[in-house]
């Protein structure tokens, strides 16, 4: 994960160390860690998709989706919002199955219950260089 390029961050000291271990858990890909941040009832959403509903389905939906391409690094640009509900401007940054480099531009809005816990997450960006 890159973070020299963040130039506005909204969040507590607290809820953004919290928000960089989430984030971790996407870059290394690890579904177990990223499952731990959800809530039961959690809904995830991208682009115009219908959202996927449920911890258990967000889980098996993103962890197909992972092994489409080999590798994920996010290039945090500006965070904005409150603890609660948030939004993030990034560079992804793919390897490619094929190991071809790609980089793409997104937004990922996100909200936490009072427990912490990742209630929703709509995404957006184009995906389309990915599997070109």
């Amino acid at each position: 994960m890159k973070t020299e390029n963040l130039r506005i961050n909204q969040l507590s000291p607290e809820t953004y160390e919290w928000y960089l271990k989430y984030l971790e858990a996407l870059d290394t890909l690890d579904i177990e860690a990223y499952g731990k941040f959800l809530a039961q009832d959690c809904s995830v959403q991208s682009n115009n998709n219908p959202p996927m509903e449920g911890k258990e389905i967000v889980m098996q939906g993103l962890a197909g989706y992972w092994t489409t391409f080999a590798s994920l690094e996010h290039d945090l640009l500006n965070i904005y919002g409150s603890d609660s509900s948030f939004v993030l401007e990034a560079l992804n940054h793919y390897k490619r199955n094929d190991g071809k480099a790609v980089t793409i531009r997104a937004v990922a809005f996100t909200d936490q219950n009072e427990e912490g816990l990742v209630t929703s997450v709509r995404f957006y960006t184009d995906t389309t260089p990915l599997f070109a």
